[in-house]
This record gives structure tokens, sequence and C-alpha cells, in this order.
């Protein structure tokens, strides 16, 4: 795969088994192997978490990001950013990277005044904005109002919304004519990523690709 795939891995704690603690406890390991191994973004997307729960939970990865980068002896020069779902709010309580918005969400230009005025001195610089697009025109639209980064989806059919209308590659590589890097979502498997990076992505965004399987061996294999 040419260049460095950026690789943003998005949470579903409740594919995981087991009660809630049990769902939490795995959820937090996972994100331990992603920042383990440098996956460039995490979005925290356990939106039906009351806020309580989600900020308590958010605070607990912030933390695990953290001491998985502390400890990474091999590319140290690589980063993990914690993005939260839509929730600018619990982001800046527990000193998250960023946001991921949805496509109907704020603005970014919003999220960055609310930001700054709601930042304590040792916050991190930020915020890292990802917004969710569903064609060209949004990307366009995101990259106007100051995103990081779009996440286009979806390029496949998901296997657990059969029927889904996928916007396809085409769509994709004209999205990625875009200012701000755009990475594809939606359906992508080890043995279709290529195509998609193929078409101009930066990178892919992934539930299952991330959460099912050993994230070094998905890496890896992205990577060459």
């Amino acid at each position: 795969m040419p260049g460095r795939c950026l690789l943003y891995y998005i949470t579903d704690r409740r594919a995981f088994p087991g009660d809630e603690a049990d769902r939490c406890r795995r959820l937090l390991e996972k994100i331990a192997e992603a920042a383990r191994v440098g996956i460039d973004y995490i979005q925290l997307r356990e939106k039906d978490l009351p806020t309580r729960e989600l900020e308590f939970l958010a605070r607990r990865a912030v933390t695990t990001v953290r001491e998985e980068t502390k400890l990474r002896t091999e590319n140290r020069e690589l980063r993990t950013f914690l993005l939260i779902n839509s929730r600018t709010d619990v982001a800046l309580a527990t000193e998250a990277s960023g946001v991921h918005l949805r496509a109907d969400d704020i603005s970014p230009s919003e999220v960055r005044k609310i930001w700054s005025c709601g930042a304590r001195k040792d916050s991190p610089p930020g915020p890292i904005i990802a917004v969710s697009c569903h064609s060209p025109a949004g990307v366009i639209q995101a990259a106007r109002n100051k995103a990081d980064l779009a996440v286009f989806a979806p390029i496949f059919e998901k296997r657990d919304v059969p029927g889904t209308r996928p916007a396809g590659l085409a769509a994709l590589a004209e999205a990625c004519r875009a200012t701000i890097p755009v990475l594809a979502l939606g359906g992508i498997t080890l043995e279709n990523a290529q195509s998609c990076i193929e078409a101009g992505a930066a990178g892919i965004a992934a539930i299952r690709l991330f959460q099912e399987n050993d994230i070094a061996q998905v890496v890896q294999k992205l990577s060459h």
C-alpha cells in the first residue's frame, strides 16, 4: 500500500459479550491495543451512554491512550488521537484530542469557538475535528468549515445493513479532491482497503476490521 495509510478505529462496546462492566473492560483493552501499535485516531462512539457514564469511560480511554503511548518502544514519533463522538463538552472535560462530528452536527468552526472558551491552560492543543460525510459536496463543505479530516461513507455495502446503497469508489475519488484528508469507511476489509487508497483516500476507518481482529496484524497487512 503506497505511502502511510492513516488508520481510524471506531469503537462499539456493544459488540463485545458480557454485561456492561465486561464490555467496557474489553473496549478499554482494545483501545490500549490500538494505541500500542500506533493507530492514528480512535473515535469513542458510545453514543447510547448517558453523559455521566460517557464521561467516565472517556476519562479512562484518555488515560489508557496516554499510558500506552508512553510505553511504546518503537515508532515513538507516531501519535494516537482520541476523539469523542459529537460531544464537545465531554471532549473538553476529559482532555480528549478532539471530536468527531455527524454530518448534521454543529460546524467545526463552532466547535473551535466552544473549545477556545472552555479549554484549560493544561488542556491539549486542538481540537482535532473529524466530520462524517456522505457525498463529495459534504467533504468540500467540511473543508470550508475548517475540519481537519473527513470520514466518507459508506464506500461498500455494510455486512450488517444489507441493501445499503454504497457511495462507491468513484464518489470516493471525487471526494478525495478536497483539501483535507479523506478516510474511507463502510464495509472496509483487508481485501478492499487497497482500492480505497488507490482512489485517493488518505486512510481507512472501521469498526469491525479493528475490533474483531488482532490490530497489530491488521496494521502490518495494511502497511505492505
